[in-house]
């Protein structure tokens, strides 16, 4: 894949992202300062939610599906990359509260680092294992 297709890809996964991100930021902010649940419970549900979001786009627009592998699969493999990624998440959460605190402004800015630092992983683990290579929406 060239350099140009790759950029194109790249900023279809950043439009996904960004509208992943605006469901997982608005529901964290919901249940965290709306309705006073944990913080970390908050993240761990809100990232979930997105992610069902973020397949759906993901696998219809930024990525095609592998021929070698079935839909179930893909699915599976999906959501363990994921999960790592809830791991990573979680973890920079966790890391980002205990230095910076726990108001909104400390939560949106260890949102914030937490999703470029799974943005990352999540556009090149999905790259590698689930891009079938050709042209996505």
């Amino acid at each position: 894949m060239g350099l140009k297709k790759l950029m194109q890809q790249f900023l279809k996964f950043g439009v996904v992202g960004v509208v992943a991100f605006a469901i997982d930021y608005g529901i964290l902010m919901l249940l965290s300062r709306g309705l006073g649940m944990n913080t970390l419970l908050s993240a761990a549900i809100s990232f979930t939610l997105s992610l069902i979001f973020n397949y759906v786009a993901s696998m219809r627009y930024v990525f095609t599906h592998r021929a070698d592998i079935s839909r179930r699969r893909e699915f599976v493999v999906f959501v363990i990359l994921s999960a790592i990624g809830l791991a990573i998440n979680e973890l920079c959460m966790w890391g980002g509260t205990a230095l910076l605190g726990e108001g909104a402004l400390e939560v949106t800015l260890t949102k914030l680092f937490a999703t470029a630092v799974v943005m990352v992983w999540n556009f090149f683990s999905r790259k590698r294992w689930l891009d079938g290579g050709g042209n996505a929406g």
